[in-house]
């Protein structure tokens, strides 16, 4: 891996430490999903920018929080905002939540619940 990819990450490396858990959100169609999830079970939104270290380490943060609690009762998605900043911006407009990366949204009952962002983000925002 490039010395760039060691500081900014690399996409390879993203989806390999990534827990099996995430649903990606790749398309307003898969948002939909998320929100109408939401309805029936709590959702967390993962807002990650793939050219931030700071994203990158909250994120593998969160991912360790999760191995420890795996029994977390909610739906894990997972955005990555530089590809779908569309979305990203979405998000921010339809749930009037200001835009931040990284960023951690709860939803419940298709509105956001919670939101948390940077060092913030903790699973403790899922059960608030």
């Amino acid at each position: 891996m490039s010395l760039f990819g060691k500081i900014f990450g690399d996409k390879k490396e993203e989806s390999d430490s990534s827990l099996p858990i995430w649903k990606l959100i790749e398309s307003e169609n898969d948002l939909t999903k998320a929100i109408e999830t939401s309805e029936n079970k709590t959702v967390a939104i993962f807002k990650h920018s793939t050219r931030c270290f700071i994203s990158k380490t909250v994120l593998k943060n969160f991912e360790a929080e999760l191995r420890e609690n795996e029994n977390a009762e909610a739906e894990f998605y997972f955005l990555d905002l530089i590809a779908y900043r569309a979305i990203s911006n979405k998000i921010a407009d339809d749930f009037g939540v200001r835009h931040e990366s990284p960023q951690l949204l709860v939803l419940e009952n298709g509105s956001v619940k919670n939101s948390a962002s940077h060092q913030d983000i903790s699973i403790s925002q899922i059960t608030a």
